[in-house]
């Protein structure tokens, strides 16, 4: 999860809902357009001068893939095209480029072992590195990104298709070389089940924490920092999941508090957490509308009238991303958690 640090209020034209649910599951306000292929993982952009212009992006899985862009109607009005089986994308604000502010995001293409970063919101490419060097096992697949909020350094980390039982995911420093963006692994961490596989990865930059999926498994945490060490800090979620547990979004209600959703993929629902304390286990189960959600993403920005209090942004099989309104999640949230009292 990535935000901005202040919550942005804008009037902007009412959208056009377009959606059809197909299960019982709570209705997405938006569904997008389909891309060529499959969808797979989304990030969200916030514009810090027009928050009803930002962006969702989200990849299209395939040897001929793509990085698409959607407005907040769900419309495509920009894309990269021809990328080597894109699987996950995350952002980061404020990379120092060529001596100007730049928000960038990185995409997994597994196909060449390669993370590639573009420029946002234009989507010009720029940088590269290849990923998982020397190993028998590469495939990047998951990826998230963490800037240190004392040093403003942006790290990248990676999971890979397979690996080893501890080093899974690597790290990355982002530095500037010729103009361009390039990554020096700076860490290696991470235990792995051997179950499946881990692709979804998200990191708290305010509170400092990694999670990521360890598929059949669990949710693993460790910190993001590391100069904090490589010591496991928590396993959850063991037996919450009817298969394979997904998508990583993290929603703040406050600069401690807020909700941690795992995809519960082959029962199309959303297992919620406490972000303050996620080992008090599951709070609630939410049903959508998407099917198998593979990647998603939430924002806790002010979007406007259909979106005040931010979106959750799912994907959904059918090669589209759905947008659910927030407030309608968080209905669900706190009606469950005064169900368990």
């Amino acid at each position: 999860m990535k935000k901005l640090p202040i919550i942005i209020a804008v009037s902007v034209v009412p959208f056009v809902v377009s959606c059809t649910a197909q299960h019982s599951g709570i209705k997405p306000t938006v569904i997008t357009e389909t891309v060529v292929h499959d969808t797979d993982d989304p990030a969200i952009w916030i514009n810090p001068e027009n928050a009803s212009k930002s962006m969702i992006i989200g990849t299209d899985k395939d040897t001929d893939g793509g990085l698409y862009a959607f407005d907040l109607s769900g419309k495509i009005f920009n894309k990269v095209s021809g990328l080597k089986r894109p699987n996950n994308v995350d952002i980061e604000y404020g990379f120092m480029l060529n001596g100007k502010k730049t928000d960038i995001a990185a995409v997994t293409e597994r196909e060449t072992n390669t993370v590639k970063l573009y420029s946002l919101p234009d989507l010009k490419e720029v940088g590269k590195f290849t990923v998982f060097d020397g190993e028998t096992e590469r495939g990047p697949m998951g990826i998230s990104m963490y800037k240190n909020p004392v040093t403003g350094e942006i790290d990248v980390i990676v999971g890979r298709k397979s690996g080893p039982a501890d080093g899974y995911l690597w790290q990355y420093k982002l530095s500037e070389k010729d103009g361009k963006i390039t990554g020096e692994v700076i860490r290696k961490f991470g235990r792995y089940s051997g179950l499946k596989e881990i692709e979804s990865i998200a990191v708290d930059d305010e509170l400092g924490y990694i999670y990521y999926s360890d598929e059949q498994f669990a949710v693993h945490q460790y910190y993001a920092d590391p100069a904090k060490g490589n010591d496991e800090l928590l396993v959850f979620g063991k037996g919450d999941f009817k298969s394979d547990l997904e998508g990583i979004s993290i929603y703040p209600t406050s600069a401690q508090t807020g909700y941690i959703l795992v995809s519960n993929q082959q029962k199309d629902t959303f297992n919620v957490y406490l972000r303050e304390d996620p080992a008090k286990g599951r709070i609630a189960e939410i049903p959508v509308s998407t099917s198998e959600s593979d990647g998603s993403e939430v924002t806790n920005i002010n979007l406007g009238p259909q979106f005040p209090k931010g979106m959750l942004v799912a994907m959904s099989n059918g090669r589209v991303f759905h947008f659910y309104d927030w407030r309608i999640v968080e209905e669900r949230i706190k009606a469950a958690q005064e169900a368990g009292k």
